[in-house]
């Protein structure tokens, strides 16, 4: 037992005290412990305890059954609620995720030995100090993630820590030992009878993690083989352009680590190119295209993010970007109007960002130029929304209502004269004018050109 010491915040100390006092054994655990010995300000605090539920319940006045049958119990201070577990011993596991049964225990090692990690596998009170029974601080100096005994039993008790010893590693910078690897490579496939929400929220927090890149490890142990596929094909596809020297999985792990940790972001980075193995064509003298990448990309983010259940807002941004990184325009107005008109306004500035994480993963003799005309493209686009300049139906000096007054019956006509209408007004600004616009609108309705789609333009 360390005689280290931690600081805990005073409810849950006041907990703490209340069950030692009440005769029970208690302690603050887990990931709240790790956090505080790395100097890192934890998110929760969870509280382990030798006292029944029902016993908790007697100790404190306002309590919530959170999740009884496995022992918790949600302690209120305040408006402040802390989870608190009775010592506990999982039964046999046969979904690789849930314990058929859960045995109560008064013998806190007990309940240490069913976690996931060493780092994770630590207890503390403030009277008694730190519970390390399985050298979880002598992982943290040594920057290892190790299971708790063996590592094919941790995980076939629960395949989300396979993934979470990715999370982990890529949180904290630390290494999976061998054995542990070994295992999960081992175990890997079980990882298919993980429900896809947590698949997600573990990705996710890889992503967002200080270290995206280790979804390469990700790859190597087996894991996205298993939950994302699409990443592995994306694994040595040459890029032989001028705009590339790296590969498409390497030009990728460069691109997240060049946008800031946030999920929409994140998840753009890693998907925008997962379209390239489809479309790859080599041409004369050896060089090779992706025409139209963007959108199979697009198509592929699409499929991963509801077979991940990803929330409508996250998946349809996300969708979006991909789709446009790869639009090509210029830094005068009516292209950067025109630009406007395709990404949309609401995540123009997050296209701007992807566009930049994307440019500095390129090959280093073509960034600085590049670099250069999307800042001139950016400042043009706070140009054109300074001034109010028109780019969107909504912004036309006439309505669909003007038009049908005019003779244009509702329906595909109407819709298709006020998008010619919209692309008119921005190649020149000069026609948003009523009278204007609903001469040119006449012009229009009888003109079988009308339904002719926008053009897009892709890298």
């Amino acid at each position: 037992m360390e005689r280290l010491s931690m600081r805990i915040p005073e409810n849950a100390a006041v907990i703490l005290k209340g069950l030692s006092e009440a005769g029970y054994e208690a302690y603050v655990v887990g990931g709240c412990v790790r956090d505080s010995l790395l100097g890192r300000e934890p998110k929760d605090w969870d509280i382990t305890t030798s006292a029944r539920p029902e016993q908790v319940k007697a100790v404190f006045a306002h309590t919530i059954d959170t999740g009884i049958e496995h022992g918790t119990v949600t302690v209120m201070v305040g408006k402040e609620g802390y989870e608190v577990t009775t010592y506990r011993i999982d039964g046999e596991y046969e979904d690789s995720r849930h314990p058929k049964e859960v045995r109560f225990t008064s013998q806190l090692l007990e309940d240490l030995k069913r976690r996931d990690f060493t780092i994770n596998a630590m207890a503390y009170n403030p009277d008694k100090g730190i519970v390390d029974a399985f050298d979880g601080i002598g992982d943290l100096t040594r920057k290892i993630i190790r299971c708790v005994g063996v590592p094919q039993e941790r995980f076939d008790e629960d395949a989300l820590r396979i993934m979470r010893a990715v999370r982990f590693s890529a949180q904290l910078g630390f290494e999976i030992d061998g054995p542990t690897k070994a295992a999960i490579t081992e175990k890997a496939q079980q990882l298919e009878n993980i429900s896809a929400e947590r698949i997600q929220m573990e990705l996710v927090k890889i992503l967002v993690s200080d270290h995206p890149e280790y979804m390469r490890l990700a790859c190597d142990l087996g894991i996205t083989a298993v939950v994302l596929p699409e990443y592995d094909r994306i694994r040595g596809v040459s890029q032989h352009t001028p705009n590339h020297i790296y590969d498409v999985e390497e030009h990728t792990l460069r691109a997240m680590m060049n946008i800031v940790p946030d999920k929409v972001l994140r998840l753009t980075m890693l998907m925008h190119d997962f379209g390239k193995p489809d479309v790859k064509k080599v041409v004369k003298g050896g060089r090779e295209i992706f025409y139209k990448h963007p959108e199979v990309s697009a198509a592929y983010a699409e499929k991963i993010m509801r077979r991940l259940k990803f929330d409508n807002d996250t998946r349809t941004k996300v969708v979006r970007l991909v789709k446009w990184h790869g639009l090509k325009y210029d830094a005068s107005e009516v292209s950067v109007r025109r630009a406007l008109n395709r990404v949309g306004q609401d995540i123009f500035e997050d296209f701007i960002k992807v566009q930049h994480a994307d440019i500095e993963a390129k090959n280093p003799a073509v960034i600085p130029d590049k670099l250069a005309l999307l800042a001139a493209k950016e400042k043009t686009y706070h140009r054109v929304i300074s001034e109010g300049q028109c780019f969107t139906v909504r912004q036309l000096a006439i309505g669909g209502l003007d038009l049908i007054r005019a003779g244009i019956e509702p329906g595909p006509l109407l819709g298709a004269v006020l998008d010619k209408l919209t692309e008119a007004v921005i190649d020149d600004p000069e026609l948003n004018e009523k009278d204007k616009l609903l001469a040119k609108a006449a012009e229009l309705k009888d003109d079988p050109a009308v339904f002719t789609p926008k053009e897009d333009f892709f890298m």
